[in-house]
């Protein structure tokens, strides 16, 4: 058997209802299409794949993960390894985002193989796609006392038949949030693989959301939130009371339910601030390039530079632009002392500078503050 779906008490139900109404008012602005969405897109995506690996020891920067999104180089300076598995995962997220336009999709247990091989893939060794035929345990602080007894190996395929029979037909009435959550326990609990369950189960809630429809997954996931390392022990923590061994039929996942909802608000109230901040300041840098005679393509060059770093291969596929109007367009902005470059060669990209820098630290300092909690203190 699997872990139950808990009952959601009033608290519960007001906080997803707070998330519900963040989330309509974030498909409406999605579907409005501004300039700026694409960018914010492929932002949450490399704030995924950076929070979700460095749960698991695999650390790349901002930067390298939004290069990764963006197709282009990584600085040398990641390793192979950790680039393979970096890029996995962004295979695996990649895989999910085209999910909710399969119109044939179910699950089923090859497909779990299938996305969990996308993901473990950079290590043969560990048998990406294939169950574990031992034991597992799941070290905390101290390696001679596991953290987490996983269920013999004998029960693997079983457990995994009945999570994917729940996944197509389990707890339908429940809201999607709660499905997801629900999922993510179950398919790091049950730990089914070697290695690779945690990026997977966390994968696995993300793709629950995707199949939601209501609004695209990247603007949903919690993995971002996850990665911060304060929040990184609070997951831990949430997972080993919930279930410190394989025992579902007295397991209470209530707790685990309120650590999924508090992070869905919270990751909400942060996407839609970024909403905000992107509404803003390209609005800003819209009145920038008139007042420095530039090109209104030049806009999308300014945003990417003044929240991140402006690639110019990125720039030039996102305008549809020549490489020699890219370079000139880059050089204007430099010559107006508006971005300055980094790196070089292949890796070379730019930064905001003056004025730029100015109008964006301007929108961050109106729109900071604390993240409101959705359970109170």
């Amino acid at each position: 058997m699997l872990i139950a779906t808990p009952k959601l008490d009033a608290d519960d139900l007001r906080v997803l209802e707070e998330i519900e109404e963040y989330r309509q008012k974030l498909r409406f602005q999605v579907r409005e299409h501004r300039k700026w969405e694409g960018q914010l897109r492929r932002s949450l995506v490399a704030n995924a794949i950076q929070g979700s690996n460095s749960i698991e020891g695999i650390h790349v920067s901002s930067e390298n993960a939004a290069a990764l999104v963006e197709r282009q180089d990584m600085s040398a300076d990641v390793d192979d390894q950790t680039r393979r598995a970096v890029e996995g995962y962004c295979d695996a997220l990649t895989w999910v985002q085209q999910s909710a336009e399969m119109k044939n999709f179910s699950y089923h247990e090859m497909m779990l193989s299938t996305l969990h091989f996308m993901i473990q893939k950079y290590e043969l060794r560990k048998w990406p796609g294939r169950y574990r035929e031992g034991n597992i345990w799941v070290t905390g602080r101290d390696p001679l006392t596991p953290a987490y007894t996983g269920p013999d190996p004998d029960l693997v395929p079983g457990l995994m038949a009945e999570m994917v029979d729940w996944l197509n037909n389990g707890d339908l009435e429940s809201p999607a949030l709660v499905r997801a959550s629900m999922a993510h326990l179950n398919l790091v609990s049950i730990h089914p693989w070697r290695d690779g369950n945690g990026r997977m189960s966390r994968c696995l809630h993300t793709l629950v959301l995707a199949q939601d429809k209501m609004l695209a997954p990247e603007f949903s996931s919690i993995e971002e939130w996850l990665g911060d390392p304060l929040n990184t022990q609070d997951y831990y923590r949430a997972l080993q009371t919930t279930r410190p061994t394989w025992e579902p039929e007295v397991a209470d996942a209530h707790q685990w339910m309120r650590f999924c909802l508090r992070a869905h608000h919270q990751q909400a109230q942060s996407v839609q601030r970024r909403v905000d901040r992107a509404s803003m300041l390209w609005s800003a840098l819209e009145a920038v390039v008139v007042e420095h005679e530039l090109d209104e393509r030049m806009v999308s060059a300014l945003y990417a530079a003044a929240v991140g770093e402006l690639r110019r291969a990125t720039y030039a596929k996102d305008e549809n632009l020549t490489r020699d109007q890219s370079v000139r367009d880059l050089q204007r902005m430099r010559q107006h002392g508006l971005v300055r470059s980094i790196g070089h060669a292949r890796t070379q990209r730019y930064v905001a500078d003056g004025e730029l820098a100015e109008i964006n630290m301007a929108v961050i300092d109106q729109l900071r503050r604390p993240l409101d909690e959705p359970y109170g203190s």
